[in-house]
């Protein structure tokens, strides 16, 4: 095992984990958001706006605040 490999992995990890997370939270974002238009469709507003604002959220948090804020400026720096 050569020396550059701790290296290598510890640069890969975060990435690895910043690119779950944003994708998990993307998908759940997505997945609350249908079922709010779906409350909002079976005359439930309260609960879909509820779902709504918890699905905004977790929207922002996974394509804005990890995968646009982290991911994509530690792979910016990383590729200078």
């Amino acid at each position: 095992m050569g020396s550059a490999t701790p290296e290598l992995l510890a640069e890969l990890l975060p990435l690895v984990v910043y690119t779950v997370l944003a994708g998990v939270l993307t998908a759940g974002g997505l997945a609350v958001e249908y079922a709010s238009i779906q409350h909002l469709g079976s005359g439930e507003t309260m609960v879909a706006l509820w779902l709504a604002a918890i699905g905004f959220v977790m929207l922002y948090a996974g394509l804005y605040g990890i995968a646009y804020k982290k991911l994509l400026t530690r792979l910016l720096v990383a590729g200078q």
